[in-house]
C-alpha cells in the first residue's frame, strides 16, 4: 500500500513579494514543504513551530510505517502534543524535502541554480518561517521548540520578532559556533567539495554521474563522530570487531565502530543533498545571534515577553553546556525571563533527539505551564 505523502506545499515569495535575504540577494519564488500536526484552536492560541536541525526536515512526527525524526518529542501524549496543539513542521529553506534550494530552477536562467544559489542564514529561515505562520493565520506562536540548528532558530525568531512568540525552547543549540565548529563544518563541506563528481556544483547536469556520493558520505561520518559522545561509543560500539572473533589486520571494516560509520554514510546519500548540506552548514558557521547591537533593545520593547527555556546535554562536547550557558547569560542580561537546565544524558549532541525522561519531563513541563489558561480561555 502506497504511503500518502503528509507535506502541503504553498508559495511564500513571488516577483511582487520576493524574499530580501540578509545578503541582499533576493529570492523571487519560494515555494515551503511542511506539515502539520492537530488542530488550530478557533483564537489561533495554541500552535507550536517546530524547526528541524541540519539534516531533518519537516516530517518530526510519523507513524510506525513512516516513523518521524523527532518521535520522541511529537505526538499525541508527548511533551509537544498534537491532541492539545497545533503543530507546524516546514523544510528549511535551501533544504531538499520540497522548499527551494540549490537543486531548484532558477527563474532568472531556466536552470537549477547550484552554487548561484545566493548563501543564506538563520535569519532568513525565520524570515520564510514568518511568512508561513501568517499564511496559516496565526499570529503569535505558543511556542517554538528546537534543537540544535533548530533551537537556534527558535533564539533567532524570539530576537528578531518576540512578539510573535510566547515560548522559546532551546535545546543543545549555541549562539555562535566555536572555531571547533567551524573546522568540524569546513572539513565536511572540503570533503564534498573536493570530490571530483561534485563537477563545481553541477553534478545533477551529468545524467551518467551519481555525484559527490563519496564526499557526502565522509562528510556525514565525520558528523556522527561528534553527535556522540566518547561514553555512548564505547558502550555501543567499544573495540568489538565486526562479525568476526579476531581482528582481520585489514584496511577495510573491521571494527563495529567503523561498520557503523559506513552505513551511516551510505544511507544519507538517498535522502540528502550535497549541496543542502554546504548550505545550511555555512549558515551554522556564521551565526551570531547577539552580535546584532540591537538585539536586546528589541527584546526590551516587546510590548509582550518571550519565556524561555534553554537546555543542554552534560555530555553533549559539539555544543557543550557552555554555549547554553551563555545563552541564558545573555538573556538574563536583557532582563528576560529564562529557565536553564542541564541534564544528565550519555548520548552526546543526540541525546535532544532520543528518549531521555529527564529531558522530555522538563520540556513537557515547561509547555504545560505555557497553556494553562490559554488553551482553557480558547
Amino acid at each position: 500500500m502506497t504511503q500518502t505523502d503528509p507535506r502541503q506545499w504553498v508559495v511564500l515569495a513571488t516577483p511582487d513579494d520576493p524574499l530580501v535575504l540578509d545578503s541582499g540577494s533576493q529570492l523571487t519564488h519560494v515555494e515551503v514543504a511542511y506539515e502539520t500536526w492537530g488542530t488550530l484552536n478557533d483564537t489561533a492560541t495554541n500552535a507550536i513551530f517546530i524547526p528541524h536541525a541540519l539534516t531533518g526536515d519537516s516530517h518530526a512526527s510519523g507513524t510506525p510505517e513512516s516513523p518521524g525524526w523527532w518521535d520522541t518529542m511529537v505526538g499525541p501524549g508527548k511533551p509537544v502534543d498534537t491532541d492539545r496543539f497545533f503543530v507546524i513542521c516546514p523544510n528549511l529553506l535551501a533544504g531538499c524535502r520540497g522548499t527551494t534550494g540549490p537543486l531548484s530552477v532558477d527563474p532568472a536562467t531556466g536552470r537549477p541554480y547550484g552554487l548561484d544559489f545566493p548563501l543564506i542564514s538563520i535569519s532568513d529561515f525565520v524570515q520564510l518561517h514568518r511568512r508561513l505562520i501568517r499564511h496559516l493565520k496565526i499570529n503569535r506562536l505558543l511556542a517554538c521548540v528546537g534543537g540544535s540548528l533548530g533551537g537556534m532558530q527558535a533564539l533567532q525568531w524570539a530576537v528578531d520578532a518576540p512578539e510573535e512568540m510566547a515560548h522559546a525552547v532551546v535545546v543543545a543549540a549555541s549562539s555562535r559556533l566555536s572555531a571547533q565548529n567551524i573546522a568540524f563544518s569546513a572539513v565536511a563541506r572540503s570533503a564534498i567539495m573536493r570530490d571530483p563528481a561534485f563537477n563545481s556544483g553541477r553534478y545533477f547536469e551529468d545524467e551518467s554521474s551519481e555525484g559527490p556520493r563519496t564526499g557526502l558520505a565522509v562528510a556525514r561520518m565525520m558528523a556522527h563522530i561528534t553527535y556522540l559522545s566518547e561514553e555512548a561509543m564505547q558502550d555501543k560500539f567499544g573495540r568489538r570487531i565486526q562479525d568476526a572473533e579476531t581482528p582481520r589486520l585489514r584496511f577495510g571494516v573491521d571494527f563495529a565502530v567503523e561498520s557503523y560509520l559506513e552505513h551511516q554514510g551510505s544511507t544519507f546519500l538517498d535522502r540528502f543533498d550535497p549541496l543542502s548540506y554546504i548550505y545550511l552548514s555555512r549558515a551554522l558557521d556564521y551565526y551570531d545571534v547577539f552580535a546584532d547591537p540591537h538585539w536586546s533593545d528589541r527584546l526590551q520593547a516587546a510590548p509582550t515577553k518571550t519565556e524561555f527555556l534553554v537546555m543542554s546535554f552534560d555530555s553533549d562536547w559539539r555544543f557543550s553546556t557552555d554555549h547554553s550557558r551563555r545563552i541564558t547569560r545573555k538573556l538574563e542580561q536583557a532582563r528576560q525571563p529564562v529557565s536553564f537546565r542541564e541534564i544528565r544524558a550519555s548520548h552526546g549532541h543526540d541525546s535532544f533527539l532520543l528518549d531521555v525522561p529527564d529531558y522530555l519531563d522538563t520540556v513537557k513541563a515547561f509547555l504545560d505551564h505555557a497553556a494553562e489558561g490559554v488553551l482553557d480561555e480558547a
